[in-house]
């Protein structure tokens, strides 16, 4: 018998759960489903919200040739394989899947983070002349792990971990919906433990569930649930358990200047078998975020801890990643410029282009300087202290104050 993760995933958008940013009324995923226009995207995620479901549910919708890959198994030469399998069925099926009229075979490629550049270099072709629609789901960061030029072919969707209201629909369909565990006659008395371990993932939550019918008990509860994980370790992810919990209970606590806590949860990270580069990673925009001009050397101790992780990796690369947390969490701290970062954005959003002022742009033509292009431009080093005033602001934005010294 198929696992109840497999028997409960949805077969259309209207049983999706979750994800109503993307797939919900008038949301751009729903949207391009409605409209048949797809176009390359990469959908970036934690495990367990449905990316693979979105992807083939937008394959069965659209009735499109779906190939799927995976980057743990597959090669240049499967990629390779796959598009000239998408080529063939194009060209057999012309009027209906051509290229051409938009609606090309649909290839998925899970977890497309572990693909390396040349893996990725070889499904640019395609992509860019239509030959396949690309569907790729992450759980990292694409800016870190999908080259820039695949990159800009594809938009990329942010999907997120499940609310409580998501994971309680998701517990009473599979009560009511699955005839295997409805016929146990399951009762639920709390939630409170299941929703804590499911860690908002769709099917940690239903492989929970499934456990503790299979166990023989009838009621689901917390000391049910506890027991059970404790009692079938390899029935459950340990290894992803409390993931994005114990990630920002590190942050939260490098920030707040707790080198005790921090250290505590980087053990807890590395002992569950984390990514380093991921911790890395996190120690790095930490050092940007957190500390900033408060202590610039974070930034440059951060790096150099992501450098020697990805060199030396584990057990020793616990060393300079413990280093680092209790270096970050002892700093001075200062937000200032993730502040004005944001705020100059925002500003930049709401008005948009706005001009530069004439006597700050540059005059390389005889024509420009006709128009007031640098005209009275001050050079600074000219003036004493190498400093005079003048307005560098556009004349809308003028005292405008976007970073604050502390």
């Amino acid at each position: 018998m198929l696992p109840l993760a497999e028997r409960m995933r949805p077969k259309t958008l209207d049983e999706y759960i979750g994800q109503r940013h993307l797939v919900g009324p008038g949301a751009i995923l729903r949207q391009m489903i409605e409209s048949g226009n797809l176009s390359s995207f990469i959908l970036w995620g934690p495990p367990g919200v449905g990316k693979t479901t979105l992807a083939r549910i937008i394959a069965h919708q659209l009735q499109r040739p779906f190939y799927t890959l995976s980057a743990v198994t597959s090669g240049v030469k499967e990629v390779r394989d796959v598009i000239d399998k998408a080529k063939r069925t194009a060209s057999i099926n012309s009027g209906l899947f051509a290229p051409a009229d938009g609606r090309s075979p649909i290839l998925f490629i899970d977890e497309i983070h572990r693909f390396s550049k040349s893996q990725q270099d070889s499904l640019l072709g395609a992509v860019e002349d239509g030959t396949v629609t690309l569907i790729g789901a992450t759980t990292e960061n694409p800016s870190f792990e999908v080259i820039t030029p695949l990159l800009s072919r594809c938009q990329v969707y942010v999907l997120k971990s499940l609310d409580k209201s998501d994971l309680q629909e998701l517990l009473q369909r599979a009560l009511t919906q699955d005839e295997t565990i409805r016929g146990m006659g399951l009762q639920i008395k709390e939630t409170e433990a299941l929703m804590r371990y499911s860690g908002g993932d769709a099917r940690k939550l239903l492989n929970i569930i499934e456990l503790v019918a299979n166990s023989g008990a009838k009621t689901i509860d917390n000391t049910t649930v506890t027991m059970q994980l404790q009692q079938n370790p390899l029935a459950y992810d340990k290894d992803g358990e409390m993931h994005y919990d114990i990630i920002s209970a590190f942050i939260k606590s490098v920030r707040g200047s707790d080198p005790q806590a921090a250290i505590y949860w980087l053990a807890r990270m590395i002992e569950g078998g984390e990514d380093p580069k991921f911790i890395a990673r996190r120690l790095v925009i930490l050092a940007s975020e957190d500390i900033g001009l408060a202590n610039p050397n974070a930034m440059l101790l951060a790096n150099t801890c992501f450098d020697v992780v990805n060199k030396i990796g584990w057990p020793e690369g616990r060393i300079p990643l413990a280093e680092t947390t209790i270096y970050l969490a002892t700093c001075k701290k200062d937000n200032s410029a993730y502040l004005a970062i944001d705020a100059a954005l925002a500003k930049v959003r709401e008005t948009g282009n706005l001009p530069v002022p004439l006597h700050l742009r540059n005059a390389p033509t005889s024509l420009m300087k006709e128009l007031g292009y640098a005209d009275g431009y001050k050079y600074p080093h000219d003036y004493p202290g190498h400093w005079t005033e003048q307005q560098y602001m556009p004349d809308e934005l003028v005292g405008t104050t976007f970073w604050k010294k502390d």
